[in-house]
């Protein structure tokens, strides 16, 4: 397992939230069209199996994301999200309204983003993350990068940090091997 700064870990101690983006990091941010129009997304199986242990141990989980699609209202949909805001422009703004709505603190909130678009979250929240392939402006902004690119188990990682950050990785490890 990745070994993490005691600064890393004490923020995701803190984290009562995870919102991410979609398109680059829970899919590696290519769209493939079919001749018919058809749109075509990838997303990583990983990234689904921690959510359920994160709503378990009471983290909202959330995305929000600048593109629609039908895919991505199946996959947060499949993932029982608490909430998922697509075609944002103005992500700040949702994010917002977000903690309003849940009563969170900005510095309760772990982010995931990747492009320029996030950077006014991942300037705001308590817990900063891009995927490793994100643009270098966003990755000088943030509190760790992941050793994934998107599409690869970003949310994985992620969830994994929180969950260990707050003591609680090795006991669901554990009832797994039970």
């Amino acid at each position: 397992m990745r070994e993490y700064s005691s600064e890393v870990i004490d923020k995701a101690k803190g984290v009562k939230a995870l919102i991410f983006d979609v398109d680059g990091v829970l899919t590696d941010g290519k769209i493939i069209y079919t001749n018919s129009g058809d749109e075509i997304k990838a997303f990583n199986v990983k990234d689904g199996q921690i959510i359920k242990h994160l709503k378990e141990a009471g983290i909202v989980v959330g995305a929000i994301t600048g593109r629609s699609s039908e895919l991505v209202k199946r996959r947060c949909e499949e993932l029982k999200l608490d909430f998922y805001y697509q075609g944002i422009h103005d992500k700040p703004k949702i994010f917002e309204q977000v903690c309003e709505q849940y009563g969170l603190q900005k510095n309760q909130v772990a982010y995931i983003g990747d492009d320029i678009i996030d950077l006014g979250i991942l300037t705001q929240c308590g817990l900063a993350i891009a995927p490793r392939d994100a643009m270098s402006y966003v990755i000088e902004q943030v509190d760790l990068i992941s050793e994934k690119s998107g599409g690869e188990g970003v949310v994985r990682e992620v969830g994994d940090l929180i969950l260990l950050g707050r003591g609680l990785l090795m006991g669901i490890v554990q009832s797994y091997l039970r």
